[in-house]
């Protein structure tokens, strides 16, 4: 289904669209009132952004360097040609230990490989161990945001859920006793579990560490009890030096969820005594996308989510409408990186409105490669036909004058006499817009009597 299509039920919810954007607007103001706490803030997203091109411009190498300094401090570190691989290495882990409790901290890289489902078929069970990752995995459904895996739910609908799976009370919708129900429940899958799984923030290449961030201390918890840590990463998380770590930790929290810092920070240099760690580097189409000169740029994100918070489409569609792990302006660049046929709709899932552009704190150009996927998608021919037809129609309209002005009158005519039928018709999103009232008279027709009156 196509993301138009996909919106329609969350959008038919009037009271949770309006809940919805208004939840991550208010998220939203949070980041522009801790970025304004920055004086420096613009010359950070400036010096981030050139970390970050250039990390991808000797990719290569410096995940070389980060493999040869991560062994020498203990760890194991495997390569994954896309998910598939990645999973089979994640499974063989587990079963040359004997191992099958999980406990996982988030990772948005683990929801691209589909981990979960592919451990459980296997017999491993895998338990999500950040809030609002265990709500949608009781949930049997992925996160609609990378930040806010729950943000879509309410807090009446997850006090429903854990009186079926936790025996909360029924009707209890206290944030702070769901939540209590929640810690007791995770707590022993924390102490009967024999490996721990986490995501990957920052990976340096200089010192072989890798960082985890997180709110709740899950993946502390999670790698400090087991003796097994496989730590799964993207290959574009490695950055070059120590000293660039702290550019991106200013900007990753602010940017996220308006905080100063994540609470917990976690360096990982090498495995504990007595414990394994290893680290699962996989590429899964990135070494494609670092070709495309085009889009590469997008392989320099820190996933903090700034750009879905923003974005006027995703606060009104929900992110379960993109069907992809990572959904709004980023996902809408990378999904059809990985299958432009399956994703052909999420470029136009935008309303080119640049705010994306300019919250994203590693100046990532969305909006233009938003943009420029159309015209992708558009020679693939996989746009419609409909599509194609409708575009070149306007092009032969804006490219005369006068057939521009008679086309544009009849519409103002059409739109005050009809609206909603009209705007019904062309399908898609339009379905569930209003159009403006239209002007009496057109700019040139005001111009014209302006010019009239001043003659005369």
């Amino acid at each position: 289904m196509t993301h138009a299509e996909n919106a329609r039920a969350f959008v038919a919810d009037d009271v949770r669209a309006h809940w919805h954007d208004e939840a991550l607007w208010f998220v939203r103001a949070k980041r522009d009132a801790a970025m304004r706490t920055v004086p420096e803030w613009e010359i950070l997203r400036t010096r981030a952004a050139e970390i970050k091109a250039h990390a991808l411009s000797r990719l290569g190498d410096y995940l070389v360097e980060f493999e040869a300094n991560a062994t020498k401090l203990g760890a194991v570190v495997h390569w994954a040609r896309d998910a598939d691989e990645h999973n089979r290495i994640v499974l063989s882990l587990l079963r040359e230990r004997g191992f099958r409790r999980v406990v996982k901290s988030k990772s948005m890289l683990t929801e691209e490989c589909g981990l979960n489902p592919y451990l459980e078929r296997h017999g491993i069970e895998v338990v999500d161990t950040d809030l609002g990752e265990r709500i949608v995995q009781l949930r049997r459904e992925p996160p609609s945001h990378i930040v806010l895996p729950a943000i879509h739910l309410r807090k009446e609908e997850i006090g429903v859920l854990f009186h079926a799976e936790l025996g909360t009370a029924a009707g209890e919708s206290d944030p702070k006793v769901l939540t209590e129900a929640a810690r007791r429940g995770l707590r022993g899958k924390f102490l009967e579990a024999e490996a721990g799984i986490t995501g990957v923030n920052f990976a340096i290449a200089e010192t072989g560490g890798i960082v985890v961030c997180t709110n709740e201390g899950n993946a502390d918890l999670g790698t400090s009890l087991p003796r097994l840590h496989v730590a799964c990463m993207g290959i574009e998380k490695v950055i070059p030096r120590a000293a660039d770590l702290a550019v991106f930790l200013r900007l990753l929290a602010r940017s996220a969820t308006g905080q100063h810092l994540t609470t917990y920070t976690s360096h990982f240099h090498g495995p504990r005594p007595g414990a394994e760690l290893h680290v699962v580097l996989v590429d899964d189409g990135r070494s494609a996308l670092a070709a495309r000169p085009a889009f590469s740029p997008s392989l320099s994100c820190i996933r903090c989510g700034a750009c879905l918070n923003t974005c006027p489409v995703f606060r009104r569609s929900g992110g379960h409408s993109y069907e992809t792990s990572v959904a709004g302006p980023i996902g809408s660049i990378l999904a059809p990186a990985r299958d432009p046929e399956r994703h052909r709709s999420l470029p136009l899932a935008c309303s080119l409105c640049g705010s994306c552009t300019d919250v994203c704190p590693v100046r990532i150009d969305l909006h233009h490669q938003l943009l420029s996927w159309r015209g992708v998608l558009a020679r693939k021919r996989l746009l419609g036909d409909g599509k194609r037809r409708a575009m070149q129609l306007a092009a032969f309209v804006l490219a005369r004058p006068r057939l521009y002005e008679r086309v544009a009158r009849f519409a103002r005519s059409a739109a005050r006499a009809l609206p909603s039928g009209l705007v019904g018709r062309l399908g898609g999103v339009s379905k569930d817009r209003r159009l403006p009232e239209p002007p009496g008279e057109s700019f040139r027709e005001q111009l014209a009597r302006r010019r009239a009156r001043g003659r005369g």
